[in-house]
């Protein structure tokens, strides 16, 4: 273990510590109290609990936290003790110099407290908590007492219900790990210390088969459920780069029988939420429309698909294919409300554009968006793409230097 940071008796910087005691009466958790004390003493954080499970990171960057993952040079490795007890060690590595000994003697200890308070019980396994969770989403274990009795096994307590929180993430820079470690280790970071006692694990969906972070929490109410995935969501902005999210959540399930229920409308509020700003969090209750939908996914998504298969996946397959935006055309002429003219608008592109991409879409589908059935039934695929979690492809025509938007006609 490095030696503690020396320096000369500096009186400590009273603005930084009333940011992190803030931070620690907010009730936002380790992270947000981490990232204010790296604020306070101007360094790269890292925080671990005596198991060595990393608690909370505050890095510039993705080698900033190897770096202090490994202990590399420059790095400090500061205990963190209440009495004599050793309840975690803060790893530091200073931008500009080392802080005032006050002041970091002061963080450290305000740390410690809040490790110790929010402390959770002992882990169990990755793999049992998986297991549980995918038993549960999948419905393959409905009795309450069976839910209940497993879940106090795991250190979560379900008897009075609880609520579910649903990460998607995607990766966009070149990566020799598996990236969903990542994110489960992150997100799992921000719910434990927002609720003490929640699981999280990556998890095959019932609708797509994706290994998604699923977050299960005990919770009491619905604002307990926003503060847990806008805690997720911050962690995940705060300590990984090169990736986007899209973070949903159910209701609360007052009975654990509906865990199930809730599983699937996290997933459903996860997956109409990647349409929407990149790094968004939704509830289920604000999916509008969508919600018409969730008895199709939970009880029989293969209707759903063959849906999505007769309007709309035509236009996918396409624009995946020639690298065109014809499903984006779509979306932006149905927001429009049919209007050609509003549609160009949208896309910074011309009129005759939009017909044209129009004309193709009519071509592939058999559908004619002139006519009110016609629009109906594409606006319902789009929908059905949106709650089956199909990303719709992204081509060259909205990106800077695309040619004004043209589209390459197939071949014939």
């Amino acid at each position: 273990m490095a030696e503690p940071l020396r320096t000369a008796a500096t009186a400590p910087d009273l603005a930084a510590l009333t940011a992190i005691s803030e931070a620690v009466e907010s009730g936002l958790g380790l992270p947000e109290v981490v990232r204010a004390a790296a604020r306070a003493l101007d360094a790269s954080l890292v925080l671990i609990d005596r198991s060595s499970a990393v608690l909370a990171v505050a890095a510039r960057s993705s080698a900033d936290e190897r770096a202090l993952m490994a202990d590399a040079a420059g790095v400090d490795t500061h205990e963190l003790r209440l009495g004599d007890t050793v309840v975690g060690r803060l790893r530091a590595r200073g931008r500009a110099g080392a802080p005032p000994e006050a002041l970091l003697r002061v963080v450290t200890t305000l740390i410690a407290s809040e490790v110790e308070r929010l402390r959770a019980p002992e882990r169990a396994s990755e793999a049992a908590q998986a297991a549980f969770l995918g038993a549960v989403l999948r419905r393959e274990v409905t009795d309450r007492g069976d839910i209940v009795a497993r879940g106090e096994e795991l250190g979560v307590d379900l008897g009075s219900g609880g609520a579910v929180v649903v990460v998607r993430a995607h990766h966009y820079a070149p990566a020799d790990e598996d990236w969903r470690v990542r994110v489960l280790a992150a997100a799992e970071r921000a719910s434990r210390a927002s609720a003490p006692g929640s699981l999280a694990a990556v998890v095959d969906t019932p609708v797509d088969g994706d290994g998604h972070v699923v977050v299960l929490l005990p919770a009491a109410g619905d604002a307990e459920v926003r503060r847990v995935a806008d805690a997720v969501a911050r962690e995940l902005r705060s300590s990984l780069h090169g990736f986007t999210f899209a973070v949903g959540h159910s209701r609360i399930a007052a009975d654990p029988v509906d865990l199930y229920r809730a599983g699937n409308e996290a997933l459903l509020a996860a997956n109409v939420a990647e349409a929407g700003p990149e790094d968004g969090v939704l509830a289920f209750e604000d999916t509008g429309a969508y919600r018409l939908l969730l008895p199709a996914m939970s009880e029989d998504p293969a209707e759903l698909q063959r849906f999505f298969a007769e309007t709309v996946e035509p236009l996918v397959t396409y624009d995946e294919q020639y690298e065109t935006d014809l499903v984006q055309t779509l979306e932006s002429f149905l927001d429009a409300d049919a209007n050609v003219a509003g549609t160009a608008q949208r896309l910074f592109t011309h009129r005759h554009t939009v017909r044209y991409r129009l004309e193709r879409v009519r071509d592939l589908t058999g559908l004619d968006v002139s006519s009110t059935d016609g629009r109906e039934k594409l606006g319902l695929g789009l929908k059905a793409m949106r709650v089956l979690g199909i990303a719709a492809p992204r081509g060259p025509a909205t990106e800077a230097g695309a040619g004004g938007g043209r589209v390459r006609r197939r071949a014939e």
